[in-house]
């Protein structure tokens, strides 16, 4: 078994491999150089049989296509998509800091997806997980940049998955709330869930052969009714 992590060090990715790789399992963690987690999220793979470091930069999206060519010199069997920032209420406002939000998430998620689901039609098959958000289901004023960035990449994930029907390609989009760790250190949000829940929770997706997951659960009643409020009373809420 061979996998990819796009935002290695992060730590849903993580998690995530940790769940589906067997010991004997190649694992190709990439992220920045300068990432001061790296070692961390080679350190809780280190049962498998391989675990290695590649550089890798969201926002260099010139550098992809080499990059994902060499990649795919041996078969991949999954491609876990985990990278993002998260931002806050104001990030909008400052340009340089919008568009590197806007160029991470959405535009380097696209880039990234779009060079996966080629190389592994040509290579016969492959799973590719990409980790979206509940806050891009609708869009929230309090984190609007982050949410909308989501909505981009989850709306082109879930059509590529439709797309790829048939090609023996697989696309399984994560829905996660807010995830505890170091993204959401400090703040406290209601449901919020593990890395390793997310992580159970993308293994149960897998094996039903489903496109899509929500974690937690409930968020599949909540989402139905947030969706449906009217725009004058999503307005009002505080979150």
């Amino acid at each position: 078994m061979r996998i990819l992590a796009f935002g290695g060090a992060s730590e849903l990715a993580t998690a995530i491999v940790a769940r589906l790789a067997d010991d004997d399992a190649h694992v190709v963690l990439l992220g920045r150089s300068d990432s001061p987690h790296r070692a961390e999220a080679q350190m809780a793979l280190a049962r498998c049989r391989c675990v290695e470091w590649v550089d890798f930069d969201a926002t260099d999206t010139s550098s992809h296509p080499d990059l994902v060519n060499c990649l795919f010199r041996d078969p991949v069997d999954i491609a876990v998509v985990a990278f993002g920032i998260l931002g806050d209420r104001n990030s909008w406002r400052d340009h340089e800091t919008a568009m590197a939000i806007a160029n991470t998430n959405f535009v380097g998620a696209v880039s990234v997806g779009s060079l996966l689901a080629t190389h592994m039609q040509q290579s016969g098959g492959g799973k590719i997980i990409a980790l979206s958000s509940a806050a891009g289901e609708r869009v929230r004023r309090t984190n609007l940049l982050y949410g909308a960035t989501k909505a981009g990449m989850d709306g082109f994930y879930t059509q590529m998955g439709v797309e790829l029907e048939g090609s023996g390609v697989e696309v399984l989009v994560v829905r996660p709330g807010a995830v505890r760790g170091r993204m959401t250190a400090g703040r406290d949000v209601p449901l919020s869930v593990t890395p390793d829940a997310v992580a159970k929770a993308v293994a149960r997706a897998l094996e039903r052969g489903d496109r899509m997951v929500r974690v937690p659960g409930i968020f599949t009643l909540i989402q139905a009714i947030n969706r449906n409020l009217p725009a004058s009373w999503a307005a009002r809420l505080p979150f």
